[in-house]
């Protein structure tokens, strides 16, 4: 059986010469022997007691915006486990961790952790390098900042797309089974099915 637990933390998002204060979800998503980490925000003690003795197989970044990979390097090396991101994040990623290395991963590219397959689904609009991890046999969806419940993510600052990540989430997201449990990047989840209906006004309000 599929375990997902979340872990929130707190801390300052950071671009564009802004900072606002940020809730982060981070997602435990495995078993009890094994788990895939998702995200890496502000803070390693909350994520790395939450792991226990549990074998991390990777520490996968839905984006490089700040606050979704505070402590992404040193998490990694302290649990032994790859940090992967897909590579059009690089120019943020270097923003944040300048000569740290990360995993290149691609649409498409499937993770094996408890028995089960995380399939990463490239998503760009939030950041040219935004991806989505799908669970089919446990019907669950984590979509960083892509997809939230009410919308899509922002598009308003630098390395962003409001049609891009429209495209997205119509031409991926949206073709997944409408019961898929969205796990958001921040904030209260939702559904495919629930958000779907609600493209045109996303569209028409342009945000």
């Amino acid at each position: 059986m599929t375990r997902i637990d979340r872990v929130t933390t707190s801390g300052v998002f950071a671009l564009d010469g802004g900072t606002w204060e940020v809730d982060n979800n981070i997602w435990l998503v495995g078993d009890d022997r094994e788990v895939v980490v998702v995200d890496a925000a502000h803070d390693e003690k909350a994520i790395t007691e939450a792991v226990g003795d549990r074998n991390v197989v990777a520490v996968v970044c839905t984006h490089a915006h700040n606050d979704h990979i505070t402590v992404a390097p040193q998490l990694g090396e302290n649990l032994h486990a790859p940090v992967l991101l897909h590579p059009a994040d690089d120019e943020l990623w270097q923003q944040t961790h300048p000569g740290r290395k990360f995993w290149p991963v691609a649409d498409g590219e499937r993770i094996a952790v408890a028995g089960t397959t995380v399939e990463v689904i490239h998503t760009p609009g939030h950041s040219p390098g935004s991806v989505c991890l799908y669970l089919p046999e446990a019907g669950a969806l984590f979509t960083g900042d892509t997809l939230f419940a009410g919308g899509p993510g922002a598009t308003g600052r630098s390395f962003s797309d409001f049609p891009t990540i429209i495209a997205s989430i119509r031409d991926r997201l949206f073709a997944l089974p409408e019961e898929t449990r969205v796990h958001t990047g921040h904030g209260d989840g939702t559904t495919i099915g629930t958000e779907a209906p609600h493209l045109g006004e996303w569209l028409a309000r342009g945000h």
